[in-house]
């Protein structure tokens, strides 16, 4: 019951944590209570110091101090705007420059790389947040997704008709 408050506390402030199942090894649940002097779980730990149990920590949240201590997990629009502008021309598809996961993904990669211009891709089947978050954040529903410059270009079907038209190395290199 502890640990679960403890976990809904940290989630309601939004805090980044991780945790470590105490009842997985033996040596580690009775060794951290010796090495922390602190004999009851679940513990806080924040860079590498035990702020406290679950008390404490309640403590913390009503003196507003909890905040402060602890550091917050990144908002995915942030994080999608970081992703975005990785790189000056970024990519997100399915799989990456190596192994294209699907045929959408495999078309726009052999543009990208006959384009000749340097780019990085993000695989959005690695991250299921990102990969429907950025359908909401660019208002695009598809991907591949192309950015340039931390702006939206389009899918294939976008990237086909700039390359056709002849406008795909000048948007690539930002110079519209």
């Amino acid at each position: 019951g502890f640990s679960r408050q403890m976990v809904e506390l940290l989630n309601k402030h939004g805090i980044a944590f991780s945790t470590f199942d105490i009842f997985s090894d033996e040596e580690v649940r009775q060794g951290l209570k010796t090495f922390s002097n602190w004999p009851t779980y679940p513990q806080l730990y924040v860079s590498g110091e035990l702020i406290g149990g679950l008390d404490i920590v309640k403590e913390l949240e009503a003196s507003g101090e909890l905040d402060t201590l602890c550091p917050k997990a990144q908002k995915l629009e942030d994080r999608l705007k970081s992703l975005i502008n990785k790189a000056p021309v970024m990519l997100f598809m399915k799989g990456n420059k190596q192994m294209a996961k699907c045929g959408f993904s495999k078309q726009i990669i052999e543009i990208m790389n006959n384009s000749g211009v340097d780019y990085e891709t993000f695989d959005i089947l690695e991250d299921e947040e990102v990969r429907q978050g950025l359908k909401a954040f660019s208002n695009w529903p598809t991907y591949p997704q192309l950015y340039v410059k931390g702006e939206l270009v389009g899918g294939l079907d976008i990237v086909k008709e700039l390359k056709e038209s002849g406008e795909l190395l000048p948007v690539l290199k930002g110079e519209n």
